[in-house]
């Protein structure tokens, strides 16, 4: 069996991340493109909420913009502080917002604010009187999610108070969000068209029209081309994960790859326990391999003993109880698998590596999950694009 050994990196070397997120700008621009040619005439808003779906919200929007895309999409006014911040000037666009939201600061940044009851709407109005200039703002409906949104009890309320307020409110845009757009066949898709284009209506007869409309996500721009509007708003699909993976793949690539450094290899005779509780018990003279990764940095413990990771192009089982700090592979009695080697645990593939959906399916999640949950001691990386 191979030797057991540790190693340290040459001095006067610089010691790569032991965990790392590798983010390809490149496939970012790849997914962008395949969205724009889906949206034909429309724009694309690509949305870059929660620090980019945890990819850094920074690069992925510049990559973005630099394939195309005309727009961005955040959740908090924090989010596009951040953007601007960090020297992004396209549109960006805003739209949950708690009481106290410091509107007077997005205002003056530039950056559009989503508002979803009349509430915000005054709000926002009163802080661009503070601020001395316009606030540009866009109305959210609510036509079937029942989460954010104008409720359709407030909506005659809330379009008064916008016309009322024409002199501090710029009124650009309408949109709102799907909620099967993954399922072609949903009847509530179409109902949810016929919603927001009696919102729209609305809107024009009170004096306050839209020059913007947008209600497609990552489902519906790849699925439903008949709702591009005037925008498109995929998110999850910038990211090269499917949204609707039963019905493919729709030629995205997977921008995160995930893995950590093989630290150590050990021998383990038959009868031999892995791990806490000796969950697995070797069934024969083996080497198992030792990775500084665990469920504190996103490897979830419902893994345990369901998941493989690939070591140079070929995958081995994960052997005992996944740990908060490291994970235990089985390489076998004669693996080709030397300490300093990269385990992927998930990608695009490059290395046999399984994908974001593999584990998703293993969790009874969705991909958008798996991504997102990567954190602790993981540095992300960046290569292509602008990196």
């Amino acid at each position: 069996m191979t030797a057991v050994s540790t190693a340290t990196p040459t001095a006067g070397t610089t010691a790569r991340p032991q965990a790392e997120a590798v983010i390809d700008l490149d496939s970012v621009a790849h997914n962008v493109r395949v969205l724009a040619a889906r949206a034909g005439a429309a724009g694309v808003m690509a949305v870059v909420k929660a620090d980019g779906y945890n990819h850094g919200a920074v690069p992925v929007a510049r990559a973005a913009l630099e394939a195309g895309a005309t727009e961005l999409g955040v959740a908090t006014v924090r989010e596009g502080l951040a953007l601007r911040a960090a020297g992004v000037d396209a549109p960006v666009l805003c739209w949950l917002h708690a009481p106290g939201a410091d509107f007077r600061a997005a205002i003056e940044a530039g950056v559009e604010i989503g508002v979803s009851t009349p509430r915000q709407i005054a709000a926002v109005a009163e802080a661009a009187r503070t601020a001395g200039r316009r606030a540009t703002v866009s109305v959210k409906f609510d036509t079937g999610m029942n989460r954010g949104g104008l409720a359709p009890d407030v909506v005659d309320e809330a379009l008064d108070l916008l016309a009322h307020e024409r002199g501090v409110l710029d009124v650009r845009g309408a949109f709102s969000h799907l909620v099967a757009a993954d399922d072609p066949e949903d009847p509530v898709t179409d109902l949810q068209k016929r919603r927001f284009d009696a919102a729209v209506d609305a809107m024009t007869r009170a004096g306050v029209a839209p020059r913007v409309r947008h209600l497609a996500n990552s489902a519906a721009t790849l699925l439903r081309p008949d709702l591009a509007y005037d925008l498109v708003r995929p998110g999850i699909a910038v990211y090269g994960l499917s949204p609707a993976p039963d019905l493919g793949s729709f030629d995205l690539r997977p921008v995160m790859t995930l893995r950590a450094t093989v630290v150590l290899l050990k021998n383990v005779p038959a009868g031999g326990g892995v791990g806490y509780g000796h969950q697995w018990i070797a069934p024969r003279d083996t080497v198992v391999a030792l990775v500084p990764l665990g469920y504190a940095d996103g490897v979830v413990r419902g893994l345990t003993g369901r998941y493989e990771v690939a070591v140079r192009g070929r995958r081995h089982p994960a052997v005992g109880r996944v740990s908060m700090d490291q994970v235990v592979i089985d390489v076998g009695p004669d693996g080709d698998v030397e300490v300093g080697d990269d385990a992927y645990f998930f990608g695009p593939g490059d290395h046999d590596e399984p994908s974001a959906q593999d584990w998703a399916e293993l969790l009874d999640t969705i991909n958008y999950e798996v991504v997102t949950g990567v954190r602790g001691r993981v540095e992300r990386t960046y290569r292509g694009g602008a990196a």
